[in-house]
């Protein structure tokens, strides 16, 4: 269970308090993933589907490291021949 502590010592910026409390939370959620995984498993996905789409998710991801490892080539290259 996720928990966001605040203190209660000062009454004068109780909002300012809340606001801070709230965006910790939200950092916390998104760290752990809690918010996607419930975004998945909102509706059922067959397995064959599941596969399928990490296949995809697969493929996009190599693509992307390609065009990066790519740039950061051009940069050395770049550094190197000024």
């Amino acid at each position: 269970m996720i928990t966001v502590k605040i203190s209660h010592k000062d009454n004068r910026d109780n909002q300012g308090k809340v606001i801070k409390a709230m965006q910790k939370l939200k950092q916390i959620v998104s760290r752990e993933g809690t918010l996607n995984e419930v975004k998945r498993r909102r509706y059922y996905v067959k397995p064959s589907m599941q596969k399928r789409l990490k296949r995809e998710e697969a493929e996009r991801q190599r693509i992307k490291d390609i065009r990066n490892d790519i740039k950061q080539a051009e940069r050395l290259e770049q550094q190197m021949w000024g």
